[in-house]
C-alpha cells in the first residue's frame, strides 16, 4: 500500500483546528520564500531525474557486496546519521539483510578504544571504506580517515585506492584534494544541500544500498512526498500542519518535544531526527529541545516522568500500521503466568494496543500528543517520512524566525577545540 498523505492527528489535545489555521497566510509566505535560502537543493531533488546516479550507486554497491564483508563508513552528524537510521529501521534485528553486508561506522567520536577495537575487528574481514565529508576538515572524521587510509594502504597496498570511495564536494575542500591526488572514486555531495538534509543524496544512498536497502523504493517515497508536500495551503500540507502544531505548543510554554515510537529498529531514526531539528532550530536562545523515547522499553524508565512529571513536554508519536514480521503468543497448557487469554493475539497486535493505551494515558495526564501515521514500515514510506520531516523542519525553523540551514553553535565548538589543541 502506498501512502497518498501521511496522516497527522491530535489526541485529546486542547489545540484546535482554528488555532492551526490562523497561521495559513504566514505558512504560505514562508513556503514561497524558502527557495531563496542557501542550501535548499533538497526541496526538489527527489523529483529530478536521478536515474544515472542511482545506477552508479547500485553498481558500486554491488561491487562492494561482492568483494567485502564490511563497509566502514567514515562520517559524523549528517554524514552518517541518515544512513544509519535507514539501515537500522529496515534491516533484520539479528544478522544481515539477505542481499546486504555489514556496515560499521567510525569518525562519529574520538574514542581511542573504539578505533582500536574496530581495527582488531576488521583483521579477518575484507573491507571497503566510504569516507563522507563535504570539506574534509571536521576533526572526528578527518582523524578517523587518516587511520583508515593508512590501514587500507598497509593491508591492500596499491589496491587500496580501489577500495576507498569518497563522498565529498564536487570542486573544493581538503577531502576533494586527497581524493583527486589518490585517484579514489568519488560521489558528489550537492553544494546546495547541507549535511543534515543530505540523506537522500549519495551521502545516505551508497551505504544503505550496500546494506541491502532498495534505494529505488526509498526515493520513490521521497518523490511522492515532494509532490504531496509542495502545496502552500496549510489545509493540504501535513508537514506544515505538524510544524504549526509544534510551534503553537512551543508558544504555549512547552519546551521539549519527545519523538516516540514502539519499534526498537527506529532508535537510530530518532537520532537523525534529533540532529535535524536540534541543529535547524536551536538558535538565538529559541527552539524546542528535541528528545526521543522508544516504547515500551522507556515506559519503564522515563514513562513515569512523562505521565506525572513537570508539564514541559509534548509527544510526537510515530505509528506504522504494518510492521514486517510478527509472532503469535503461544498457548501454554500450564498457564502459570495467566496469559493464555492472549494466545489468540500476536505481539504486534498487543504492541499496537499498548501504543493506543499509552497515547491516551499521556494525553489524559495533560501531555499533548501528535500522532503521525503511515501504512507500513518499509523503504517507500520511510523515504516519504524522511522528506516529511525535512519539509516540516524548514517551516518550523522559519516560524521561529531562525535560519534552518546554518549551525553557528557547532562552528563555535570547533573553533574552541582547535584553539585548545594548538595550545598544547
Amino acid at each position: 500500500m502506498q501512502v497518498e498523505k501521511l496522516k497527522t492527528t491530535l489526541i485529546n489535545c486542547s489545540l484546535e483546528e482554528k488555532d492551526i489555521y490562523k497561521y495559513k497566510y504566514k505558512v504560505r509566505d514562508i513556503h514561497q520564500a524558502l527557495p531563496q535560502f542557501d542550501l535548499t537543493g533538497w526541496i526538489d531533488s527527489p523529483i529530478q531525474n536521478q536515474h544515472e546516479l542511482l545506477v552508479s550507486i547500485e553498481r558500486v554497491a554491488s561491487e562492494i557486496r561482492a568483494c567485502a564483508d564490511v563497509l566502514v563508513v567514515v562520517g559524523v552528524g549528517g554524514s552518517f546519521l541518515g544512513a544509519r537510521a535507514i539501515q537500522e529501521a529496515l534491516k533484520p534485528y539479528f544478522g544481515l539483510a539477505e542481499n546486504g553486508i555489514e556496515i560499521v561506522y567510525v569518525g562519529l567520536n574520538m574514542s581511542g578504544a573504539y578505533i582500536k577495537e574496530l581495527l582488531s575487528y576488521l583483521e579477518k574481514k575484507q573491507v571497503y571504506v566510504n569516507v563522507i565529508s563535504k570539506s574534509g576538515g571536521t576533526m572526528e572524521p578527518a582523524l578517523a580517515f587518516r587511520v583508515m587510509r593508512l590501514y587500507m594502504e598497509e593491508r591492500y597496498g596499491e589496491k587500496a585506492s580501489e577500495r576507498i570511495i569518497v563522498t565529498t564536494d564536487a570542486d573544493k575542500g581538503i577531502l576533494k584534494g586527497i581524493a583527486d591526488n589518490a585517484g579514489y572514486r568519488q560521489f558528489v555531495i550537492p553544494s546546495n544541500i547541507g549535511g543534515r538534509y543530505s540523506v537522500l543524496t549519495p551521502v545516505g544512498l551508497l551505504p544503505v544500498a550496500v546494506a541491502g536497502v532498495d534505494i529505488r523504493a526509498l526515493m520513490a517515497g521521497a518523490k511522492r512526498a515532494t509532490e504531496v508536500l509542495s502545496d502552500s495551503d496549510l489545509a493540504n500540507n501535513d508537514a506544515y500542519k505538524y510544524a504549526v502544531m509544534r510551534h503553537i505548543l512551543y508558544e504555549q510554554g512547552y519546551s521539549i518535544e519527545l519523538l516516540a515510537s514502539f519499534e526498537p529498529g527506529l532508535n537510530k531514526f530518532h537520532e537523525w531526527w534529533k540532529q535535524l531539528f536540534g541543529e535547524s532550530e536551536g538558535k538565538e536562545k529559541k527552539g524546542l529541545y528535541p528528545s526521543t523515547v522508544n516504547f515500551s522499553t522507556d515506559l519503564h524508565s522515563i514513562g513515569q516522568f512523562i505521565q506525572d512529571g513537570s508539564p514541559i513536554m509534548f509527544e510526537t508519536l510515530l505509528h506504522f500500521h504494518e510492521i514486517e514480521g510478527d509472532f503469535q503468543v503461544p498457548f501454554d497448557k500450564r498457564n502459570e503466568d495467566g496469559l493464555n487469554y492472549l494466545s489468540n493475539r500476536t505481539f504486534n497486535e498487543i504492541n499496537a494496543i499498548s501504543k493506543q493505551g499509552t497515547a491516551l494515558a499521556h494525553a489524559e495526564g495533560g501531555v499533548p500528543v501528535i500522532q503521525l501515521e503511515l501504512p507500513k514500515l518499509d523503504e517507500y514510506h520511510l523515504g516519504y517520512l524522511i522528506y516529511f520531516f525535512m519539509k516540516a523542519c524548514a517551516m518550523s525553523a522559519c516560524l521561529l524566525q531562525v535560519n534552518p540551514f546554518d549551525q553557528p553553535g557547532v562552528e563555535a565548538y570547533k573553533r574552541k577545540m582547535l584553539e585548545l589543541l594548538k595550545e598544547k
